[in-house]
């Protein structure tokens, strides 16, 4: 298990000690069962995958093979 420090409004800190010592469990453990709860609802939604932007620059002007002669000759760009 690892540590990590969260900061709660006073409000919802007032709530979830309430709920603990109803409980009659730690609020760290009340916390955490919130946590699972909450990630076991996120993860029955699949995930929508959007398709990636694309960009169509036209048809090729210079062949592979003439490229490099294409790049370093200023009469042809």
């Amino acid at each position: 298990m690892q540590k990590m420090q969260i900061l709660f409004p006073d409000p919802l800190m007032g709530r979830l000690r309430a709920v603990a010592t109803e409980e009659d469990r730690p609020v760290s453990e009340v916390i955490r069962r919130a946590v699972e709860r909450f990630l076991e609802m996120r993860s029955e939604k699949p995930l929508q995958h959007r398709p990636l932007p694309t960009f169509r620059g036209g048809k090729i002007l210079v062949s592979a093979e003439h490229l490099k002669e294409a790049l370093y000759d200023d009469a042809s760009l």
